[in-house]
């Protein structure tokens, strides 16, 4: 560092872009230190005479003339043990370490490195010398939680034959096995750095058929996220989007959860960070967060490391996908990361467009997205992983046409839409069933088929269909009252009211309603479109809707869902409803089938 050609200086500072001089041989991408304090920033920019700087941290205070050093690195990514469970900042450093070093407020300046180096983990290889490897072959384990088992991978440009190999206790600077390659001697460690704005190679892109399972009945059932899609999550303030995903990272079926908590309120990363050691895997009864890991970049940290983080995540979710790992990514939000993008655009002199955002915006959201995935990953054994990404967007006043929300639409699979007249009414989670959709159901469909009942696709569809005539129906009922419509049209606006209540309406934090399991939501839904068909046949012929709807089990149909015996309730409560409907026929003369 002490070479005169690797230190330039500043000639300009706007907020966190910086200008220097005097670093000729400087690249696009490259990480420096600036100022005295020598604050970290990355090169978004280079001129002939000059180049251009955002920087990570606050930079009031800083002056012309200050230094500019060079690393002759890319930002990276530090992936291997002591990821998982930890919470970082946006440019991958730990907040806990750097609490220990300048305490409860983050001092700039503070370099800490991502992975600790003083840890030491015990390494089991799964290979022998004399084997051959190339990029991506797994050499080894280290039980990194109780829940989570490291693979040691070769890194990707690297092959050769093991020479050296050895169980043992290691930092993950130490050399866990060494290689040679055509003479060469090849020292591979336990963790290796990534640049995060290059997606991670894999070597096939497979189909997204297995649905993610929330346990969230509206979207398992109606709008499904497969494994390895991506779905974008709008809506206005207190809508619940940040509810809706915690509930997702806490309950569903992925392995690990990364969560991105960008450009958020302070006291919802706060409240997230200390909710979530409390919570227990079901699978496992240990804490969840022992399967998480947490970026936090809130509102009050610095706007250029809020750009950064959604990379850092992303690389650190790729890291454990080549694993064999399905990871959900949550991203929260993206609107506050676009505008973290306008920001620089602005402070840069680029060209704005629509509301000011720079007109790169889609390709930069495309190119987030694009990284979600199934893959079959590189090397043996052979390993199937995925990254899921679901982004919360928040338009400002709940507008859908601005352009983050338009241009994220285009590049997911799925939208979750959030309602403010829904959450309003608190009806949680707060999904417009007209307003959201999914390409993945049909795709999804193969796997209710076989895991669940062959029967779930008609149910699905004719659900979706009886609340969309149900809406059209409220319409005219708007006008000429609900007593003046003819009896099939108050039936279907009865089982609506029930699908509505019973079934979309789910408790977000204790109860037996947290979470359902594909074959509740089935049985749940099956009930409800079932009751319909009967009851429909004994309105055309000329039973009253008075004297359905006056059933108890109508009432019940809102409230099994709550009911702790679970599955056995349902049926319970399916057997008996049918039962009183046939009784009802009976009365008039009329043979239900």
């Amino acid at each position: 560092m002490s070479n005169k050609s690797a230190v330039g200086y500043i000639v300009g500072i706007s907020g966190p872009v910086v200008v220097a001089k005097g670093l000729p041989h400087v690249k696009m991408g490259e990480v420096v230190y600036v100022g005295k304090e020598q604050l970290v920033g990355e090169v978004v920019r280079v001129s002939s005479d000059s180049f251009t700087i955002q920087v990570y941290e606050d930079t009031s205070g800083l002056k012309p003339k200050e230094p500019v050093i060079t690393t002759r690195k890319l930002l990276v990514a530090e992936l291997g043990p002591g990821l998982m469970s930890r919470t970082f900042d946006g440019v991958g450093r730990p907040l806990e370490e750097i609490r220990k070093l300048v305490g409860d407020f983050v001092r700039r300046g503070v370099r800490v490195n991502t992975l600790p180096r003083d840890v030491k983990w015990h390494f089991k290889p799964t290979v022998k010398p004399g084997m051959k490897v190339r990029e991506g072959d797994i050499i080894g384990e280290v039980q990194e939680t109780p829940l989570i088992s490291h693979k040691i991978m070769i890194p990707p440009g690297l092959k050769g034959r093991v020479v050296q190999i050895e169980e043992g206790d290691y930092t993950v600077e130490d050399i866990v096995a060494v290689l040679e390659d055509n003479g060469r001697r090849v020292e591979v460690k336990m963790y290796q750095e990534w640049p995060v704005r290059i997606p991670k190679p894999f070597k096939q892109r497979l189909l997204s058929e297995v649905p993610l399972i929330t346990g969230q009945r509206v979207l398992d059932t109606f709008f499904p996220i497969a494994k390895g899609g991506a779905a974008a999550i709008p809506g206005g303030f207190g809508t619940g989007k940040t509810v809706t995903l915690h509930k997702i990272a806490m309950y569903s079926e992925s392995e690990i959860v990364i969560y991105i908590g960008c450009g958020e309120r302070g006291n919802e990363i706060a409240e997230m960070l200390k909710e979530f050691p409390k919570l227990v895997d079901p699978k496992t009864g240990r804490s969840i967060m022992e399967r998480s890991i947490v970026i936090a970049n809130t509102s009050n940290m610095p706007v250029s490391a809020r750009e950064a983080s959604i990379y850092m995540g992303v690389t650190m979710a790729e890291h454990y996908r080549d694993m064999g790992y399905d990871v959900t990514l949550i991203a929260d939000s993206t609107s506050r990361w676009a505008e973290a993008l306008r920001e620089i655009a602005g402070r840069l002199g680029e060209m704005p467009v629509e509301r000011g955002f720079p007109a790169y915006l889609p390709d930069k959201i495309a190119e987030f997205y694009e990284r979600a995935g199934r893959v079959k990953a590189l090397g043996n054994p052979e390993r199937i992983g995925s990254v899921t990404i679901l982004g919360a967007v928040s338009p400002p006043g709940g507008d859908f046409n601005e352009p983050v929300t338009i241009h994220s639409l285009r590049f997911v699979g799925a939208m979750w839409a959030l309602d403010t007249e829904l959450a309003y009414r608190r009806h949680f989670p707060a999904i417009n069933w007209l307003r959201s959709f999914s390409q993945y159901a049909e795709i999804v469909e193969k796997w209710w088929v076989k895991n669940v009942s062959k029967d779930f696709p008609q149910y699905r569809r004719r659900g979706l269909r009886l609340l969309t005539v149900a809406s059209e129906i409220e319409a005219i009922a708007s006008v000429i009252g609900e007593g003046a419509l003819p009896d099939d049209q108050r039936l279907i606006l009865l089982t609506a009211d029930i699908i509505k209540e019973g079934f979309l309406r789910q408790v977000a934090f204790s109860g037996e309603d947290i979470f359902c399991p594909p074959q509740k939501q089935y049985l749940l839904l099956k009930m409800m479109i079932d009751f319909f068909d009967k009851a429909y046949e004994l309105i055309r012929k000329r039973v009253s809707i008075e004297e359905i709807s006056r059933l108890p089990e109508v009432f019940e149909m809102m409230r099994v869902k709550e009911d702790e015996r679970g599955i056995e309730a349902v049926k319970e409560l399916y057997d008996r409803t049918m039962k009183k409907l046939k009784e009802i026929g009976e009365k008039h003369g009329i043979a239900l089938e």
